[in-house]
């Protein structure tokens, strides 16, 4: 390919896909993904972009913002993650669950710390 889209990139996203459309598994904007220290000693062929993303996995991370950060959207992001959890590279963090009685006391918290300002 010659030039590259306005982002500068090179590569199309479905090539950084393999051409897949659907992620294997679900990644939400609010997913927490981290990388596997050690990493596992068998490793596949890698994409530079899997590389990258696990450089900014070092510490745990949310698929919205490592989307942002790489520039590519959320779907190209979630099909690369789905790769890098089936080879045992990341851990994945669900959202946790917020009782309603806790929503209420962290509102209060944020209220209080407005006012503050």
């Amino acid at each position: 390919m010659s030039g590259g889209d306005a982002g500068g990139r090179l590569v199309r996203p479905f090539a950084l896909t393999g051409g897949r459309t659907r992620p294997r598994n679900e990644f939400t904007l609010i997913t927490v993904v981290s990388a596997v220290d050690p990493p596992p000693a068998r490793r596949g062929r890698q994409q530079p972009e899997h590389a990258r993303i696990l450089r900014m996995c070092g510490k745990p991370i949310a698929v919205a913002e490592l989307a942002a950060l790489l520039d590519l959207p959320m779907s190209v992001v979630a099909i690369m993650l789905c790769d890098l959890l089936e080879a045992g590279r990341i851990t994945v963090h669900p959202p946790r669950v917020v009782s309603p009685s806790q929503d209420i006391h962290l509102l209060q918290k944020v209220r209080d710390g407005l006012g503050r300002l």
